[in-house]
């Protein structure tokens, strides 16, 4: 053997005896094998190259290495000599090579090979296939990149909770580093929950490897106040053990704004849509009004006449104000306030409403459950879905019908067909059914689309359904629509029930109040209103000042030698609005009582009276007996320091 190594040059052609010599005890490795001269020509080959790149032995000998190499890769070999020539004498390189399973990824350790006199002439090269490592290596880099990059703040803590990674994306948001929480021993998950408890369940959910989800509060480094969806996850190790905690931080701020206004402008659209109804009802309630003042006029001398034309005029007035009492309701944008509150109530509610504005040939029917348990449900919001439920029901009728609306009480395991159901959770399930025209399959199919609907242009945005929806999934319900064309549609809301078994409904009794002899400033800008206290109140033993604007108000407040026991205040009025005057009473006569009145109390306006101190308030329109205790309840309190 070595004699005929000796003869090896660049131009030989080898012998089967050479080229066994050369491949030596990889002969039968199952790795690949091939020695190559310093052009790139095949010197030898074992049987495991053969198979794996579909060619005898004999037949690779004296072909170009480039054969087998993707194009991009051929001549990476050129600098190779120079290396093995230096210590360690060996190189690895990975090329991707074309076997019969396809491209694939080899690394190929390579050996320098020497003639007899030391002179090397070759290299030898054992190769193994490490596709999946380089596939797994991709993978790792694609996780590890999105991570990094990820528009979501990611954070990753151990299985108690303690921090080990945050993403670039946490450390933009929240201002703080991972060293930083490390240092100071930061409970990043605890951030936006409102108490301990809340935390808690937190903890227990994702600890029985149950995902939990949530939307946070939470202050920025900025001051900014935000609101984030939140998930946290358990990562589990091989042998199914919670090994680490995976949590999801997405700001949603902006996005629960456009939620909040694009509720609001559908309220006043839907609202818009009843106003031909509301004023065709006031219309009513005031020719009954004036008829009767004019009859009980004509008729003076007629005391019977006079009082029944009174009670007429009173019940027309209770029923106005009612009417302005749930329209203002409705309207006012609040902030969202979980409350248990009684549903049934609620529908009875509403229903008397619709039933004052809706077309005549519409007619209602309630299938009301007896003894539904409170709803845990934001009031506001669950009024927004009875009326666009109702009003889309009512548009379903052109000719009229009947509307139906029911109440049920539902575990969650009898639901478990629909999405969002908590099979632990019962659930109150609103149903409104319509006797109208009936939904298409293919209409159902986009029903809940932002701007989707099927009314000409000028008699809806498509936003009612979708709002619905928004509201829905936002109180952790669900919704479903039953429908045949032509005989009518069926929508079912489920909310679920609230943990308490009763809504504290405060009720005054009526009847009339006690007088007093202190002194009062009544300030409004409506002088009939004026007239009317002022009356009232000197009938019960008080002396009243009036004042018809703000202006007058302060006036009278800078006498401080007058006396003055309570200021009775309008917050609309002119000059000076209710709230100016309200602070110059802290500033020149701190002592004072002052009851607000006012038909509208938004919030900015509560803040403000809050800041202020101005905790008693009545509601306009007001029953006069309900004014009288309110006040004298006030008086006999205790001035709080």
């Amino acid at each position: 053997m070595a004699s005929e190594l000796s003869v090896l040059s660049s131009e030989t052609i080898l012998s089967v005896s050479a080229s066994d010599a050369l491949i030596g005890p990889w002969a039968n490795s199952a790795n690949p094998v091939y020695c190559r001269d310093q052009e790139g020509r095949l010197l030898a080959v074992n049987e495991a190259f053969a198979r794996k790149f579909g060619r005898p032995a004999t037949k690779w000998v004296g072909l170009s290495l480039d054969e087998i190499l993707q194009a991009e890769d051929r001549g990476a070999f050129a600098g190779v000599t120079s290396e093995l020539e230096r210590a360690p004498y060996r190189a690895v390189r990975e090329y991707r090579c074309d076997t019969l399973q396809g491209w694939r990824w080899i690394a190929w350790e390579k050996m320098p090979l020497y003639d007899p006199a030391g002179v090397l002439f070759g290299i030898r090269s054992v190769g193994r296939d490490i596709s999946k490592q380089r596939k797994a290596e991709e993978q790792y880099l694609k996780l590890s990149r999105a991570v990094e990059q990820s528009p979501v703040a990611i954070v990753i803590t151990d299985a108690e909770g303690l921090v080990q990674y945050v993403n670039p994306k946490y450390t933009e948001a929240s201002g703080r580093t991972l060293e930083e929480i490390l240092d100071r021993n930061i409970s990043v998950l605890r951030d936006g929950h409102p108490d301990e408890a809340s935390y808690q369940t937190m903890l227990q959910t994702v600890r029985t490897r149950r995902e939990w989800r949530g939307e946070l509060g939470g202050q920025r480094a900025d001051g900014r106040v935000v609101c984030e969806a939140v998930q946290v996850s358990s990562l589990l190790g091989p042998t199914g053990e919670i090994t680490n905690l995976l949590c999801l931080r997405e700001d949603i701020t902006e996005r629960k704004q456009l939620e909040q206004e694009l509720r609001q402008a559908q309220k006043m659209e839907v609202l818009g849509t009843l106003a031909g109804g509301i004023a065709h009802d006031f219309n009513n309630l005031l020719a009954i009004i004036n008829g009767y003042a004019e009859l009980s006029l004509i008729h003076n001398s007629d005391p019977v006449q006079a009082r029944k034309s009174l009670q007429e005029i009173h019940s027309a007035a209770e029923r106005a104000i009612g009417l302005v009492r749930q329209i203002l309701t409705f309207s006012r944008k609040n902030e969202v306030r979980f409350a248990p509150f009684d549903l049934n109530h609620q529908v009875r509610e509403l229903v008397a409403l619709f039933s004052e504005t809706f077309p005549r040939t519409v007619t209602f029917e309630l299938q009301l459950a007896a003894d539904l348990p409170p709803l845990l449900a934001d009031q506001n919001q669950i009024q927004q879905i009875l009326l666009n439920l109702c009003v889309n029901a009512r548009d379903a009728m052109p000719q009229g019908g009947t509307i139906t609306i029911a109440t049920q009480l539902r575990p969650g395991v009898e639901l478990t067909g629909s999405l969002g159901v908590d099979p632990r959770k019962s659930y109150a399930c609103l149903r409104v059914r319509d006797t109208g025209t009936g939904i298409t399959p293919e209409v159902r199919a986009h029903l809940f689309e932002p701007f989707f609907t099927t009314k000409p242009d000028t008699q809806g945005t498509g936003l009612g359904l979708a709002v619905v929806y928004g509201i829905v999934t936002s109180h952790h319900g669900f919704i479903e629509v039953e429908s045949v064309p032509g005989k009518g549609s069926t929508f079912i809301a489920g909310l679920p029930l609230s943990g308490e078994t009763t809504v504290v409904t405060a009720v005054l009794p009526n009847r009339d109040f006690l007088g007093g002899t202190e002194t009062l400033l009544v300030v409004d800008d409506e002088i009939s209103l004026r007239r009317l206290l002022f009356a009232t109140l000197t009938a019960k033993g008080y002396k009243v000042i009036t004042a018809s604007n703000g202006l007058e108000a302060i006036d009278f407040l800078s006498r401080t030698d007058q006396p003055l026991d309570a200021v009775l205040l309008d917050l609309n009025i002119p000059g000076a609005n209710g709230l100016e005057v309200a602070r110059v009473v802290k500033i020149v006569r701190p002592s004072i009582k002052v009851l607000v009145l006012s038909g509208n109390l938004h919030g900015e306006v509560l803040v403000e009276m809050q800041r202020l101190g101005l905790t008693e308030f009545v509601k306009k329109p007001y029953a006069l007996d309900d004014l009288g205790r309110r006040l004298r309840v006030l008086l006999d309190a205790p001035h709080s320091s």
